[in-house]
Order: C-alpha cells, then structure tokens, then sequence
C-alpha cells in the first residue's frame, strides 16, 4: 500500500511549544555551536535561539504527520530527502510558538513516494515567525510510479567564496536527538539503522544541515543571525559519525535586498550529501 493520496491538502491541528533558555542552549550545544547570540546569556536583551531551532518548535507538527496511521507512512522506509526553511523573526526565550502543519503534495519517484509538509509557525502575538517545508521519500516504489525523464540540474561553476571545513563528533547523534526530538532510531540505535538497509548509525539530515547553517551565519552574516532569511539543504548522501564535511559557497545574485548563494556539503570522500542547496541573506 501507498501513501492515502485523500489526504492531500490535510491540515493537522496546532501544536504549541514554550521556547526556554535551557532548550537553546541544549540544541546549540548539539551541533557545537559557540555563537554569543545563542550562548552568552549576559548579553544584553537575552539570548535568541538559532535559525534552525524553528525545527525544534516544529517538530510535534511534523510527527503529527509522519504517525497518522491513516497516512500510510512506514517509518522505517522514510528518509528525509529535502529541508528549506524561511526565517522571519528570531525565536527568544519566553516565546510561546504554535505550528500547523499541511500536507502540500504527494509525488510518486522512481525510488518511492515523496511527501512534502509544510509548518507555518507564529508568535504569541500571531507574528509568523518561520515557515518550513519538510520533504520526504518512502523508499518502495509505488504502484503509481512511473519512469520519468531526469532533469538536468544546475551544478556550481568556478570556484567558490569558501569551503569550511567540520567535524561531526563521535556522539553527535546522541546529543542532536535529545536536544532536538528527534529520536528515530536509526540516529541512535546501529542495530535499527542495519535493520532499516543502512551500513550503520547515521547523522540526521537536520544536525548536518544546522552544521551549515553555523557555515552561513559565521561567513555571510558576519555572525549575526538575523540576517539569515533562508536555508535549504537537499540531503543526497549520509553522513556518519566522526566523519569531517567540507561546504562550498558560491554567490548567484541580490534579489530585492537579499543576496543570494548556492552551496554544497561533501563527505571525506568528496561525495555530495547536501546539494542544491539554498541561501538567503538579507541586512
């Protein structure tokens, strides 16, 4: 069986979170992030959460989803394939954040079926405050797929702005899932991860994709993080604990005030496991 194609345009009921100090730190802690606006709680005004938090206070919205049996999503076939996220407002302590996620489409893939949810987010005073699209695919090819022609995509030309350099630690998948909520086992369990085809346990899309985001507001916000307006990471490869990742930069074009960047992230190998990746930035 696929996935119930009814439920198409479902909007799940709203979910809230209290965004705390304590879990801004625990989750900046977890992708070894040490920039003041999220660590130095003498600063004055506070500390404010990182961009990529938001999927912190998204993350019941997401699992409302991803666990609605009438859905027909096996889990242990999912694989997160694509994250992009808009940040409008920064996320600070004391913050009461409600979510509501919709499914907004349900493609089939030569590898599956692919799903993409979208969660607005807004404030206690009904500001939006971050919109994300969580994209992923159900491995097992559909009783619909069809053979579709490959789209040429756009690689990177020349060299770019910076390529950064990471180290993904030992227990990093440990500290992400706690910190995060996200407990899917293949992250924490070797045993699950082998069950579910995988070599071994590997790192979550979004603790990779929080490691770039450190990369963006460090190289292209001169560490502030306000001025990250958008990420999106297409995840094309796992990554595994202890391994180095490098990203790449490159500039496309400014667009109404934000400038624009394309990137990618490789393993030790030189293999991509982000690309077509996506930033904005704005002033």
């Amino acid at each position: 069986m696929g996935l119930n194609r009814s439920f198409l345009g479902k909007q799940y009921a709203p979910q809230d979170y209290g965004v705390t100090a304590e879990a801004v730190l625990n989750y900046t802690r977890a992708y070894n992030d040490e920039n003041p606006w999220f660590v130095d709680t003498s600063r004055a005004g506070g500390i404010m959460a990182p961009p990529m938090f938001g999927v912190v206070t998204g993350w019941l919205s997401i699992m409302m989803v991803m666990t609605d049996t009438e859905l027909g999503v096996d889990v242990l076939r999912l694989l997160h394939s694509e994250q992009d996220m808009y940040f409008v407002r920064p996320l600070v302590p004391g913050d009461i954040i409600t979510s509501v996620a919709s499914i907004v489409t349900m493609t089939d893939e030569p590898a599956g079926e692919s799903l993409t949810v979208e969660v607005q987010c807004t404030n206690q005073r009904g500001e939006s405050v971050q919109r994300m699209l969580f994209t992923a695919l159900i491995r097992g090819r559909s009783a619909r797929a069809r053979k579709r022609t490959p789209v040429a995509e756009a690689a990177p030309m020349g060299e770019p702005l910076w390529r950064v350099r990471q180290t993904i630690d030992t227990d990093q998948t440990f500290r992400y899932a706690s910190a995060s909520g996200d407990h899917n086992p293949i992250h924490v369990d070797e045993n699950v991860a082998k069950m579910a085809g995988l070599p071994g346990i590997v790192v979550h899309g979004l603790c990779t994709m929080a490691f770039t985001s450190k990369v963006m507001i460090d190289q292209l916000c001169a560490g502030d993080p306000r001025k990250l307006r958008r990420l999106r990471a297409r995840f094309s490869r796992p990554v595994f604990p202890g391994q180095e990742i490098t990203t790449a930069v490159w500039p496309v074009s400014d667009h109404g005030g934000a400038n624009s960047y394309i990137y990618e992230t490789y393993n030790p190998e030189g293999k991509d496991v982000i690309r077509e990746g996506v930033v904005k930035v704005g002033e």
